[in-house]
């Protein structure tokens, strides 16, 4: 798949992470964003924001937020796991799922 240039992923975390860590967190959600856009142009950009929300009842745990900027209205996701790779998917998930929802309703409006 070829990347289309116009696409900007911003990429911010509080949390202690490798620089091997945070590449790859980055290629999975390059990866898996740039397929929702392939064949529409209602997503502009993206941007992903990962914290440790880790205190005395909650041990190591992070929070990965995911705005899609994209038209008319941005989609945001926000999602908790044990593991930065887990709130990772799991907020990208929800980010594909919301996505598709948007655009199946704005078909169903412009019918």
């Amino acid at each position: 798949m070829t990347p289309m240039t116009d696409f900007t992923l911003e990429f911010h975390s509080e949390a202690p992470l490798t620089d091997q860590v945070e590449a790859e967190l980055v290629d999975e959600a390059t990866t898996r964003i740039e397929a929702l856009r392939a064949g529409h142009k209602d997503i502009i950009d993206a941007s992903i924001a990962v914290n440790e929300v880790t205190g005395d009842q909650t041990p190591h745990r992070y929070e990965v937020r995911i705005v899609v900027y994209m038209r008319p209205n941005n989609v945001v996701a926000r999602e908790k796991h044990e593991n930065v790779e887990g709130a990772l998917k799991q907020a990208l998930s929800a980010i594909e799922r919301q996505v598709r929802e948007y655009r199946a309703k704005l078909r169903e409006q412009s019918r």
